[in-house]
């Protein structure tokens, strides 16, 4: 199978086709982060559309120092912002904005309670952090590739994600939430305890 890298060589030279097997690769990650932040599959479905749209127009300015995911993701996630600041310029801050989880990957990852207490805290972390967190947790992306689609140095992406998981940490001491750990299947608990973790790393 060929690298993504390969394949972008070959758009550059006018290959539409090799395109095509990275919207082919790519699109079904591209949807699941697009929902993550805009809540609304006809929405992260533009977003998805208009993301590869883009990449395409300047698949040229690919300069190949980072993976083609991580720009690819990037551009998503840019897009996403400027869609929902579209849709919410009423709104005073884009904080307010929630993250979407889809049904069955928060019945599979989390018990009920556990989850709508873990989206209410990620919906007040401001953007950043939340971006940060979702590229890292959900994604399962390196920091190094967090910052490149954060577009922001090493060290301020690790800062967001750290920052955001001590303020989730600490509502949930607040509130006696650790209980809900206990809930969780034993695979699950464990997973989600080392997340947890990195903050004391």
């Amino acid at each position: 199978m060929r690298s993504d890298i390969e394949l972008v060589q070959d758009v550059k030279l006018g290959d539409k086709k090799a395109f095509a097997v990275l919207v082919h690769r790519h699109q079904r990650s591209l949807l699941r982060l697009s929902l993550r932040f805009t809540r609304e599959l006809s929405l992260a479905e533009d977003v998805v559309q208009e993301s590869f749209v883009k990449a395409f127009q300047k698949i040229q300015l690919f300069e190949e120092r980072s993976s083609f995911k991580s720009w690819l993701f990037q551009i998503a996630v840019n897009t996403a912002r400027n869609r929902l600041r579209d849709r919410l310029r009423d709104m005073s801050t884009i904080d307010n904005i929630q993250v979407g989880i889809e049904a069955g990957a928060e019945r599979s990852l989390l018990s009920r309670s556990l989850n709508e207490e873990i989206r209410q805290e990620v919906e007040l972390l401001p953007e950043r952090q939340r971006t940060a967190l979702i590229l890292r947790v959900y994604e399962d992306l390196s920091f190094k590739e967090i910052a490149q689609i954060m577009n922001c140095p090493y060290d301020t992406a690790k800062a967001n994600y750290r920052h955001g998981l001590l303020k989730l940490k600490e509502r949930f001491e607040k509130e006696n939430a650790m209980e809900y750990w206990r809930e969780l299947e034993q695979g699950v608990a464990v997973k989600v305890r080392e997340v947890l973790a990195e903050v004391e790393a």
